[in-house]
């Protein structure tokens, strides 16, 4: 079999196969709220045989949205809409849906990307003031955050807890707390972003310190026979920043606490990032998490053709790989990676005669559809 269509333990959590669904923000919610065109594009998703499922970067706070049009997961409203689409994802499919729990810190208050993503100023229609760990900006010309105090840091772990038991009560099979590209939890990692000087600031040990904070709020809030795992930025791409040997040890401490995976990206919190793209560029900074931490690990980052996907997980350099747009460029990913490694791949009832005649085994005969 190809080890890319092996089946997977992410704690207690069965994946068919090796291949994830990473979270794509949308921008497109009703005041944080989803609404069809989420249903659309997460039931299509959810056809594609892919082994999970992760909902896009979902705010924890309405101050933590990246934009207007991000979607939140923050008091009744958001949770009813978020149900509604929740609900017929899965009546449409089996996969395993994920949410990543997220906060923008001070990249919050931006405009969408088509729109050209710059912060919105103060003033402006649609303008919020952002928070962060520091009252330093993402970039030159932009409005400074507001630095946390306790106070706000206290306020935080709270409404991180509150979105897990939410999404805890729409049956989410996990969460995945994010980290990485730049938000706020990347951000008190980073002495970019971390100019702090009390125990949140400083040293490694207390950097780390909130967003394992943040990561034992949520474990607590959420059912234990279900996993938590955090996506990490394994670097700033720029020195004397983050940078591997820091995500390994952060890596270490969430081990520790029960992190039961641990999904890497890099960059997002500076815009002098020099990012040295390539093909599974990101790769070996997941493979070192692998090989020094032993958690399941996630590897993305421009990972688009299923024997390079394959070698990947056969080599173990990563446990899964992670697809964002190449999935959205081919939504039925999964299946052609199946019909080219020679592997099998579940597809709805509905959809069982698409498959060519010289593939006529390409689809398991497992039960996939309405329930």
């Amino acid at each position: 079999m190809s080890a890319l269509f092996e089946p997977l333990q992410i704690g207690r959590l069965s994946l068919a196969n090796r291949i994830v669904i990473a979270p794509m923000c949308q921008y497109s919610a009703d005041d944080g709220r989803m609404n069809d065109w989420h249903t659309i594009h997460l039931g299509h998703l959810a056809l594609s045989g892919a082994g999970l499922l992760i909902v896009e970067a979902t705010a924890v706070t309405v101050e933590g949205r990246i934009t207007n049009g991000c979607v939140g997961l923050y008091d009744d409203a958001t949770e009813a809409a978020l149900g509604r689409t929740w609900a017929a994802v899965r009546a449409a499919s089996p996969m395993p849906l994920a949410i990543q729990l997220a906060h923008a810190g001070r990249k919050a208050s931006s405009r969408r990307p088509w729109e050209g993503g710059l912060q919105i100023p103060l003033g402006e229609p649609g303008s919020w003031r952002a928070v962060a760990p520091s009252a330093v900006p993402h970039a030159a010309g932009e409005d400074a955050p507001v630095a946390l105090d306790l106070e706000g840091l206290a306020r935080l772990r709270q409404a991180f807890a509150e979105a897990a038991r939410r999404a805890a009560r729409l049956g989410f099979d996990g969460i995945e707390i994010h980290a990485a590209h730049g938000y706020l939890l990347h951000q008190f990692l980073s002495p970019i972003a971390n100019h702090r000087d009390d125990a949140y600031g400083g040293h490694l040990e207390n950097r780390m310190r909130f967003p394992l904070e943040v990561f034992d709020a949520v474990r607590d809030a959420f059912p234990a026979d279900k996993p938590v795992w955090v996506r990490v930025s394994a670097t700033d791409w720029v020195p004397d920043a983050w940078d591997i040997d820091g995500t390994v040890a952060f890596a270490q401490a969430l081990k520790a606490r029960g992190c039961a995976a641990i999904h890497v990206s890099s960059g997002g919190v500076s815009p002098k990032q020099a990012i040295k793209l390539g093909p599974g560029y990101q790769v070996p900074y997941a493979a070192r998490v692998k090989a020094e931490v032993g958690l399941p690990t996630v590897a993305v980052g421009l990972i688009t053709e299923a024997e390079q996907a394959d070698a990947i997980v056969a080599g173990g350099e990563a446990d899964a790989v992670s697809l964002a747009r190449a999935m959205l460029y081919d939504p039925r990913w999964p299946w052609h990676a199946a019909a080219q490694l020679g592997a099998q791949v579940r597809a709805p009832h509905q959809y069982w005669r698409s498959q060519p005649r010289e593939l006529k085994d390409l689809f398991e005969k497992a039960s996939f559809g309405a329930r």
